[in-house]
Parts: structure tokens; sequence; C-alpha cells
């Protein structure tokens, strides 16, 4: 699947996310990825889900990957941070 169809969640509204995931289906995408990290990671979750029961009836979850990465924060610590993928196909 290409890289373009990847929605990265952040401190946007939330529709905006809806929305961008709508027109990835709408551009003719058979799958959609939601990627969160840390505290977006509910945000994620809801989006998937705002999707597939209000505008898309037809789509699904087909993965949900887990994982956690670690990074150096501006203190000089290092700090791990859970990360979530959700994939939507219809």
């Amino acid at each position: 699947m290409a890289e373009d169809n990847t929605i990265y969640v952040g401190n946007k509204t939330f529709m905006n996310y809806v929305t961008s995931v709508l027109m990835q289906f709408n551009k003719g995408a058979n799958e959609v990825r939601i990627k969160a990290r840390g505290k977006h990671i509910a945000r994620a979750v809801d989006i998937a889900e705002m999707v597939k029961n209000k505008f898309i009836k037809d789509a699904k979850v087909k993965e949900i990957n887990i994982s956690s990465e670690e990074f150096e924060s501006s203190d000089g610590k290092k700090r791990r941070v859970s990360v979530i993928e959700l994939v939507l196909a219809k």
C-alpha cells in the first residue's frame, strides 16, 4: 500500500482527520492507515470508529498494529512512547 494513504494523528481538530480519511477513500484507496503515538491513540480509535459507523458503513478495521518507539527528549533522557496503526479497508 502506498504511504500516501497514511494519516498521522496529532493536534488538529478531530474532523480534519475524519475528512482526510474520507478523502483518501474517495480518491480510490482501498485501505487507509491511521497512525498515532502516545496521547493521540484514543483519538485515532475514535476517528476509525467515526468513519466506519457514520460515513462508510462497509469499512472494516483490517489490521491493528501496536508497538513502541524510543526517542530522546529535549532534556536528553530516553523515552518510550506507544504507537498504534489502524488499517481501514472497504
